[in-house]
């Protein structure tokens, strides 16, 4: 049986509207008003790249989790908020600082590589040594995490001059980068049967598709995301600082749910994890500059985590039915 018999039908679905970009794109709005009445000088001509700078970070983040999130069946990736930082870290710190090379011919190869270096480990892991991809990308997590804090105790370094531009006149070139592969992606079979795998799991498996390159496929899509974010990151924080970085994989997850990307697999792209990633931004700047704690910012993070998951599958199951009807 030829794989190009099964595996475009089952993608196809998934294609029409199914609603859960509805509630992604109502928040967005309302707060996009309330960030322009509460502080309209963020998002003037002369602060917008600064702004985009700041909200690179989590754009990229969010691109970061959703392929292996496509790939549904339990396809979540933990690791992509240290492996955000554990780029900073080792670009900035180590590369930069401490070897004193600091030619984006290096660096720029460096943290795209190792991104996705680590998510093509991650892959790995998960196809041929068959453990589950939560726990594979939380040992992950771990080892990144604790990686970072021996390369670089503590903050230091200082960025390169041109890098700094990401976090003002240049702040969308990771962004565009990133949407460029992603681009490319959608024009080879990889992502039909990757949405396909997510939509239907035995369809692919019968179809003769090598469900192994999927999954190596996806984690290392996700972590050269990953390098890209490391890059924004180090433009942000403007030196090296291997204690932020975890955060990302919270925000990221919470962004791509909130954009209307299927936890399940099989339903969202990168433009619904873009929509998702500028609202937590959002939420996290009006918010920032009300004043509140930042504990309390962890807590409107989760609470829009799950409200994501549960509206959208609401919506999505409303439209079903009035489909039907």
């Amino acid at each position: 049986m030829s794989s190009a018999a099964v595996s475009l039908p089952v993608v196809r679905p998934h294609r029409r509207f199914d609603g859960t970009i509805i509630f992604g794109a109502a928040l967005f709005a309302v707060l996009l008003v309330l960030n322009l009445v509460s502080n309209p000088n963020t998002f003037g001509p002369a602060n917008l790249p600064v702004t985009i700078g700041f909200a690179a970070p989590i754009i990229l983040a969010a691109f970061a989790v959703t392929p292996t999130l496509l790939l549904g069946n339990g396809g979540i990736d933990l690791s992509a908020g240290p492996v955000i930082g554990l780029v900073n870290v080792v670009v900035i710190y180590h590369v930069a600082t401490r070897l004193g090379v600091t030619n984006p011919f290096v660096l720029v190869p460096v943290a795209v590589g190792l991104g996705a270096l680590i998510g093509f480990v991650n892959g790995m892991v998960i196809a041929f040594v068959r453990i589950q991809p939560i726990v594979a990308t939380l040992g992950a997590y771990l080892v990144c995490a604790g990686a970072a804090l021996l390369i670089a105790p503590t903050p230091g370094g200082t960025v390169p001059a041109w890098l700094g531009t990401l976090a003002g006149p240049l702040s969308l070139v990771p962004i565009v980068a990133a949407l460029g592969v992603w681009w490319l992606v959608r024009r080879v079979p990889f992502y039909e049967h990757l949405m396909a795998y997510g939509g239907d799991e035995r369809a692919v498996y019968t179809s003769g598709i090598s469900v192994k390159f999927l999954r190596v496929g996806a984690f290392t899509l996700g972590g050269f995301f990953a390098g890209l974010g490391g890059l924004s990151l180090s433009a942000v924080l403007g030196s090296a600082d291997p204690t932020v970085g975890a955060n990302y994989t919270t925000l990221g997850i919470a962004a791509a749910a909130l954009g209307g990307v299927s936890l399940a697999g099989g339903r969202g792209g990168i433009m619904r994890a873009l929509l998702g990633a500028l609202t937590i931004f959002l939420l996290q700047n009006l918010l920032t500059f009300w004043n509140v704690s930042t504990f309390v910012l962890q807590v409107a993070y989760g609470l829009v985590l799950v409200l994501a998951v549960a509206v959208n599958g609401q919506i999505g199951e409303l439209i079903k039915r009035m489909t039907r009807s």
